[in-house]
């Protein structure tokens, strides 16, 4: 059993580290350190930050190694220096910050050997190995969010998503009201805000089947939804006005064709695509366009976990079986959403389908805590986000990598957030009718 745990976080820091280099590897110096946005920070910058993180946590605080290079520290802590300021900060270079994180992992490999897997909660089922695997593969998905903002030629490619024959589905699902189980107290390298496993009891509800696609949304376009106030709350409806914003990012009109920039190539908007690219706000408002509501964050864990035949809670909408390519869009495999319906083996024993996977699902809900949360094992993953002016999304997207999503997994963003690989889909009470062909 211990060996199977090494073997894990073994294939787990490997899966991250291969992914980190093909994300800086395909770019030369000058875009490693340029800012391709405000928003987010140089990729030499996330290269480093990945290295100092393993090399506090595997190295000093399990392994109990003396510090390699505890001068940059205040560097590379991302609570210290915003996004914005990063690029004036003294940077390791390219060369510098690649050599620095393979001289942890060599020296993180031996620790993960030496390791007894038990005995304290940092080290039980090898939960410190996975949880900086999990803060690297985040971290990709970071850099991946930064290579689809900048500018230039093509550096990443992928093949295209599986195409699966069509399929006659129904626009939505009833999902049956009564208590399942929400979070997990099970799940070995489950992070503390998805912590602990507790009742929740949730009214009937439908949910659509797929995610609202940009076909959908381009009626809400068409309808002229960006310019009608009764749609936006307050501040979306600030937001908008005030950046002169008519679309999800990255779309622009040429005609009556819209087209859109995905990985520094320029096509037509797939109308069977799930949207991608859009703020809370902009889902909020497409929802009560088309009569509907965004699921809350226990109504969209009830759909993609709950088995109404046996009762329990799964650890994914298909099973308890780890995510393979059959099941959902993960780990940067494509470049895109799949089609919307796409991924039948993946569906929940309800029929929902791409609850994992495709894009990251805003829900109603604030990020907060469960009851009886504890922060673990420090405050700043979870706790001082926890607060209304987060907003939890859900189910992971294409550039999420397997390890860092689960069915339990919960992801928080301002609700103005466009950048993140973020789309949606509505609900409604049981009862309560949606526009028509909505």
């Amino acid at each position: 059993m211990t060996e199977d745990l090494r073997r894990r976080a073994l294939d787990a820091l490997t899966a991250a580290r291969t992914r980190t280099a093909v994300l800086t590897d395909c770019v030369e110096d000058g875009e490693l350190t340029a800012q391709h946005s405000p928003l987010m920070s140089p990729l030499v910058w996330d290269l480093a930050h990945i290295g100092n993180q393993e090399e506090q946590w595997l190295l000093r605080t399990v392994g109990g190694r003396d510090a390699l290079r505890p001068e940059i520290d205040s560097v590379y802590d991302a609570f210290e220096h915003p996004r914005a300021t990063r690029p004036s900060l003294p940077l390791l270079a390219p060369a510098e910050a690649r050599r620095y994180a393979g001289d942890v992992r060599g020296r993180v490999l031996d620790v993960l050997e030496r390791t007894a897997l038990e005995g304290s909660p940092l080290t039980d089922a090898a939960f410190a190995f996975g949880m900086v695997a999990q803060h690297e593969q985040q971290h990709d998905e970071t850099m991946l969010i930064t290579h689809q903002l900048r500018r230039g030629p093509v550096a990443l490619t992928a093949p295209e998503p599986p195409v699966h024959p069509p399929e006659a589905l129904p626009a939505e699902v009833l999902v049956p009201g009564g208590p399942f189980t929400m979070g997990t107290s099970t799940e070995p390298w489950a992070l503390d805000n998805e912590r602990p496993a507790h009742r929740r009891e949730v009214d009937a509800f439908w949910m659509d089947t797929t995610p609202v696609t940009c076909g959908a949304f381009r009626q809400f376009i068409d309808d002229g939804g960006y310019a009608e106030r009764r749609w936006w709350a307050p501040a979306g409806w600030e937001q908008i006005r005030t950046h002169g914003i008519e679309a999800p990012l990255f779309w622009r009109r040429e005609g009556a064709t819209w087209l859109r920039r995905r990985f520094g190539v320029s096509e037509e908007v797939p109308a069977d695509e799930p949207v991608l690219h859009v703020s809370w706000y902009e889902a909020d408002a497409y929802a009560r366009w088309a009569g509907r509501r965004l699921p809350t964050e226990a109504e969209w864990e009830k759909a993609a976990r709950h088995d109404p035949v046996s009762g329990r809670s799964r650890r994914y909408p298909w099973g308890d079986a780890d995510p393979d390519e059959e099941h959902a869009n993960l780990g940067q495999r494509h470049l895109r959403p799949a089609r919307a319906g796409g991924y039948p083996r993946g569906a929940s024993p309800l029929g929902v389908r791409q609850l994992i996977g495709d894009v990251w699902e805003w829900t109603s809900s604030d990020f907060l805590p469960y009851p009886g949360f504890a922060a673990f094992p420090y405050r700043e993953y979870s706790e001082v986000f926890f607060g209304p002016e987060y907003k939890v999304l859900r189910g992971g997207a294409f550039g999420v990598d397997p390890v860092a999503c689960r069915g339990t997994f919960r992801n928080w963003d301002l609700p103005v957030r466009r950048q993140i690989f973020s789309g949606f889909r509505t609900a409604r009470d049981a009862g309560v009718r949606g526009r028509e062909g909505a």
